[in-house]
């Protein structure tokens, strides 16, 4: 007889099992899924080519964000990492994937930026490892591949990794674009993700509650031969931390 749950970790863990194992694109298991997308270079997807996300641009140009330390999850390549450290970033970047990390660090290596690259989970990497707090935590496309219970795993590292005054960026599928719109419950009575999660602004407004909306809108769709990429299939989200996390409290 198992009697295994005792903390919120054992919850999540048991939730994590409930799904297939090719649904898995979040655990260290899912490296090799992942080193298999990445392993053909020349395949006609968009954002393997090395352009940052027009609203990480965006943003900079505006100055709504300023050169600090920044963290970059599911960096894949590295291409919005590059552009973070080409304006004087000091740069994390975390992908589960060892064949993203070394293309990325490969391209690091020819740009001459200095990176920090990390393959594993950066939900249990530690503050060590990792080096926070960040000025900006950076996400293009890991967040919408979460099943819903590791939300709690993300705003965790939010919490204990984003600076007061620090901003998250955010980009994720957008509910009637891209994505599956089905209820979170589905998700586990069907077993799979169906290749990620769509969102809608009310929904992303309410899981960061926590933080100051900056700005939250599509994505700007940029012809092949811009500088930078975008798809309107996405939305963009900036948010603050205006406050200090609240101290964590034990369940009773």
């Amino acid at each position: 007889m198992d009697r295994n749950i005792r903390t919120v970790d054992d919850v999540l863990k048991l939730l994590d099992d409930l799904f297939t194992p090719e649904a898995d694109r979040w655990t260290a298991d899912a490296a090799t899924w992942w080193d298999g997308f990445y392993s053909d270079r020349s395949r006609p997807v968009p954002f393997f080519v090395a352009k940052p996300d027009e609203s990480l641009a965006s943003y900079l140009d505006r100055r709504l964000i300023t050169p600090g330390r920044a963290l970059d999850l599911g960096c894949g390549p590295g291409r919005n990492a590059l552009h973070l450290a080409s304006l004087g970033f000091q740069v994390d970047a975390v992908d589960l994937s060892p064949t993203a990390i070394a293309w990325g660090e490969e391209r690091a290596r020819e740009a001459g930026a200095d990176i920090r690259f990390h393959c594993g989970d950066a939900f249990t990497l530690t503050a060590a490892e990792l080096g926070g707090p960040y000025d900006l935590i950076h996400d293009s496309g890991c967040f919408h591949h979460l099943p819903p219970h590791r939300r709690i795993s993300y705003l965790r590292l939010l919490d204990r990794g984003l600076a007061p005054g620090g901003h998250l960026a955010l980009t994720c599928f957008a509910a009637g674009e891209m994505g599956s719109e089905l209820p979170d419950a589905a998700f586990y009575r069907r077993s799979r993700l169906h290749g990620g999660l769509a969102y809608t602004p009310e929904s992303l407004r309410w899981i960061f509650s926590e933080l100051t909306e900056v700005e939250l809108r599509r994505m700007h769709d940029e012809p092949p031969e811009s500088p930078y990429f975008g798809e309107p299939f996405l939305w963009t989200a900036l948010f603050r931390r205006d406050h200090p996390p609240a101290p964590a409290q034990r369940p009773r």
